[in-house]
């Protein structure tokens, strides 16, 4: 018989314990290496700790205008930090952090011990893996998981081998949340103490660092009790450290709660209409999400400039403490060599409102008046149409079934389209749309910058009279592409962004590809002129709009139905402007007489002042084509019927008379600057004109020449009889030619 050998038995029972512990070992390794194999870089982490805002400047690259960043977090040095914080923190939250190597097994143990013996619950998580959770791996922080730990665990090994103690240390002072929406120490001592972190006294120190273990209970401004016992236990781990004496823990413990506490640096610094415009711009425009702007670091540079800004708010504000009661003022500014939009002013306050009057956000826009007749005459003038075409600007008038008037139902006669444009007759370009079709008015409008809504259907052609809701911008914008001679370019308010790197991601300084030509140069510079017709001839709704420095103006006024809406749209060679004036809530109508031009003037003396006056550049006169229709009282340039006038009535036709006089008083706005008077008026000594006649089909005519000199009264008079008009007539001093 064999001898029994019991250890042959025990020999079998640790063998097979052994290859199960190798085994789970070896599958161990293998599923660790798996949760590690796709760790992420812990070498740029002074970027992760940093957490760069998203920065807007103005156009000089160095206004700042706002900070958008998702944590309130301003991050410093270890030379800017108070040592009673570094001492503080390390003995607080992990007293062997200048032993191990990132992950403290003796810590670990300890804790376990602490926590099963009933002691203060502790955790084992030392700084460097404090700042690996809440930085490199911070998406996973929620994840309460042994991958999860063991993924921090080989991170912070390999943090350690990266940085210096010191190093992490900071890092982690910059990126711990210490509640109220501060992370970082010097947020923390900003908004607690509204001072910087490295003037903390010992017992303020001590309560920032007692806050990261529970921002939410530790919270001073929530919990002040909480706050201090938590204040005093850090105070009692650096007496035991020996980073304090007794007799400074005696005296910081004993120290009531002296806060001193700082709202947080709002994200808009400046120009909150402007700003909040190019962050939505940002978004909706170039596809930038929001966390983007919250987290990426990004650098944007505006088209703003301060100067004119700070020109276009004082002019505002000048003018809502005119009109006084709930009346608003925006406005908008653009170059139209470049299409930046240099300033923005959305209404008063936008925090009271929060609605962006200037370019419709919050709103839908609001209805221009007689400012759209500039996209019928740039319609007529691309059609061939003369602006000395006249048409019948008489008032009352009932056309294609609707029956309007102009404003005080002034009769304005038969006159040019030109001049008609100057005094703002409704009738007239009533007339001159449905001739040439309401669509054809609303696509004008589109390619020049409208980007609302036209609706001809149910507008026809009284969409001249600006009845439709348009933004300020928008109409600015449409108004530059005459300034720049018809060429539009799509209007921006941002030059650049780049991104953390200093890559440009968006760049808008290549003007070529933002510019398109809509106009012809002739057309453009032929509106231009007629436009300078409504701010410098007599009869002109604009005048107001002249400038002291006799830099050239052209323009147009509007007025909606019972004053509840006034705008003026200018331009010059440097700038086009948009001004709108009226009660946001469509409720109340403002004072009848009431303009913007004023406003438009005391703006661009201010913006041009000091700078050489500019000319627009002159342009060969468009072909143009014979143009009448009877059905909608068009004469063509040279009239017909029977005419009977006096003055300045020498445009006149048919039965109506056209003699007026230029309005002194100051009161009346858009049409209301003529009162008429028929068969005579006053100018200078007595002039004689020459006869004339003339045939054609259409029975136009000339009518006589007049001069006159200093003092005298005029008379005129015309008959006409099948195809022969005739007209003589004289008029005193140059009142005839306005």
């Amino acid at each position: 018989m064999k001898k029994r050998r019991p250890f042959v038995g025990f020999l079998y029972v640790f063998g097979i314990l052994f290859a199960l512990l190798v085994a789970g070992a070896l599958a161990g390794f293998a599923l660790i290496s798996t949760w590690t194999s796709d760790l992420p870089d812990c070498s740029g982490l002074e970027d992760i700790q940093a957490s760069k805002p998203t920065v807007v400047y103005a156009s000089d690259g160095t206004t700042q205008l706002a900070r958008f960043q998702l944590e309130n977090r301003t991050p410093v040095d270890a030379a800017r930090i108070s040592k009673y914080v570094l001492n503080g923190t390390v003995d607080t939250e992990d007293e062997r952090f200048y032993q191990h190597n990132g992950i403290d097994m003796a810590g670990i143990a300890r804790a376990m011990v602490n926590n099963l013996t009933g002691g203060e619950l502790e955790g084992a998580s030392t700084i460097t893996q404090q700042l690996v959770r809440n930085t490199v791996i911070a998406d996973e922080m929620n994840d309460i998981s042994i991958k999860r730990k063991v993924r921090e665990a080989a991170l912070s090994l390999q943090m350690e081998r990266l940085y210096t103690k010191g190093q992490i240390l900071v890092m982690y002072l910059n990126t711990i949340n210490y509640g109220s929406g501060a992370y970082g120490i010097e947020a923390a001592s900003q908004r607690y103490f509204s001072k910087s972190a490295n003037d903390l006294t010992l017992a303020e120190a001590a309560l920032l660092v007692g806050v990261p273990q529970s921002p939410t209970y530790n919270n001073p401004l929530q919990y002040p009790d909480n706050a201090v016992a938590r204040r005093n236990l850090v105070l009692s781990r650096m007496l035991k450290a020996g980073d304090i004496t007794q007799e400074e823990y005696d005296q910081a413990t004993s120290e009531p709660l002296a806060l001193n506490p700082s709202e947080p640096a709002d994200d808009i610094q400046a120009y909150p209409f402007f700003t909040t415009y190019v962050r939505s711009l940002i978004t909706s425009q170039y596809g930038i999400s929001e966390s983007d702007i919250m987290e990426g670091g990004l650098t944007v540079v505006t088209t703003l400039d301060p100067k004119l800004q700070d020109a276009a708010e004082y002019a505002a504000q000048q003018k809502r403490q005119k009109v006084g009661g709930d009346f608003d003022v925006a406005m908008t500014v653009i170059d139209p060599d470049t299409g930046y939009i240099k300033a923005i002013v959305g209404g008063a306050d936008y925090y009271t409102s929060q609605v962006n009057i200037a370019t419709g956000q919050g709103t839908s826009g609001r209805p221009c008046g007689s400012a759209f007749k500039v996209f019928t005459l740039v319609a007529a003038l691309e059609q061939g149409i003369s602006p000395q075409t006249l048409v019948d600007c008489t008032s009352p008038a009932t056309i294609d079934g609707y029956t309007l008037q102009n404003y005080d139902n002034i009769n304005y006669g038969t006159r040019s389209i030109s001049r008609a444009l100057a005094v703002s007759a409704n009738t007239g370009f009533v007339r001159l749309a449905a001739s040439m079709g309401p669509q054809v008015v609303a696509d004008t409008a589109t390619k020049m910058g409208i980007d609302s809504t036209l609706d001809v259907k149910t507008t026809g052609e009284t969409i001249t009279l600006g009845v439709e809701n348009v933004t300020p911008l928008e109409m600015t914008e449409a108004y530059a592409t005459i300034a720049a001679g018809g060429m539009h370019r799509d209007p921006t308010a941002i030059m650049t962004i780049s991104d953390s790197d200093g890559r440009i991601v968006v760049d808008n300084t290549d003007i070529a590809k933002r510019s398109k030509r809509v106009i012809s140069e002739e057309v453009a510079y032929a509106a231009e002129q007629a436009m300078e017709g409504v701010v410098n001839s007599y009869e002109g709704t604009g005048t107001a709009a002249r400038l002291s420095n006799g830099q050239t103006v052209a323009g147009k006024t509007g007025t909606t139905e019972n004053y509840k809406d006034v705008s003026f749209y200018g331009i010059t060679p440097q700038y086009a402007v948009g001004i709108w004036c009226g009660d946001p809530s469509n409720r109340t109508s403002l004072t009848p007489g009431t303009v913007v031009t004023d406003v438009f003037a005391s703006f661009m003396n201010i913006a041009l002042k000091g700078q050489p006056t500019e000319t627009f550049k002159k342009q060969k006169e468009p072909t143009y084509k014979p143009y009448s229709d009877e059905k909608y009282h068009i004469y063509g340039v040279g009239g017909y019927s029977t005419s009977s006038g006096s003055g300045s009535g020498s445009e006149s036709a048919g039965t109506s008379s056209d003699s007026s006089s230029q309005n002194q008083s100051g009161t009346t706005a858009e049409d209301a600057n003529q009162s008429g008077s028929s068969g005579n008026g006053t100018g200078g000594t007595t002039g004689s004109g020459s006869t004339g006649t003339g045939t054609s089909e259409s029975g136009s005519g000339n009518g006589g020449a007049a001069t006159g000199g200093q003092t005298g009264t005029s008379t005129g008079s015309g008959t006409s009889s099948g195809g022969t008009s005739g007209g003589s007539g004289s008029s005193g001093g140059t009142a005839a030619t306005p």
